[in-house]
């Protein structure tokens, strides 16, 4: 990954993520050097999932939905698992953060089951998006144009499948930065 020394990026998620939708692009950010913050319902420690039905590692989120400032960051990346954006777009907050950052102008990348908050936020109609197949049929219903494909970038908005796109998902994420720094 290049470097992204003195980017900032927010992940939020609750208990549910898949660990490697949230571990893995957290582990690259950080060591290209950009800040990320964990945003969560609660800051209690969240439980994560393999496969959605064992349970994993458990991760301490930084700060609360409610104190979310979109405006202190250059992008905002969500998890997967199955509860996890089921669990937030319940929450008010969740889905205006993901419309502030798209309204800003600033990538939004959600990966497996999290464009189920894309679609709470109204925000996928009439973009090429991909996801888990089971989440499909719900973004064609809200208007978006799905295809199957490890990643998909459509202006500010990167999706991806599955943990498998990671890498690929990691990529987008960096270079949605990247390209970042030198609009800078």
């Amino acid at each position: 990954m290049a470097d992204l020394t003195g980017k900032t990026v927010l992940i939020m998620a609750t208990d549910g993520f898949e660990q490697s939708e949230l571990f893995k692009p957290r582990e690259a950010l950080l060591d290209a050097g950009a800040t990320v913050t964990l945003a969560s319902i609660k800051t209690d420690p969240i439980q994560g999932v393999v496969n959605d039905d064992k349970k994993a590692e458990t991760i301490t989120p930084d700060i609360t939905l409610d104190q979310v400032t979109p405006d202190e960051y250059d992008m905002l990346v969500l998890p997967g698992g199955v509860g996890n954006p089921d669990k937030l777009r319940m929450q008010a907050r969740a889905p205006e953060i993901v419309r502030a950052f798209l309204e800003a102008g600033k990538p939004v990348a959600a990966i497996c089951h999290a464009p189920w908050l894309l679609i709470e936020a109204d925000v996928v109609r009439g973009k090429k998006v991909t996801s888990w197949p089971s989440v499909r049929t719900d973004l064609r219903n809200a208007g978006a144009d799905v295809v199957d494909q490890e990643v998909v970038v459509d202006g500010q908005l990167i999706t991806s499948r599955k943990p498998d796109d990671i890498p690929a998902f990691n990529a987008a994420i960096a270079k949605a930065l990247t390209r970042e720094l030198a609009d800078a």
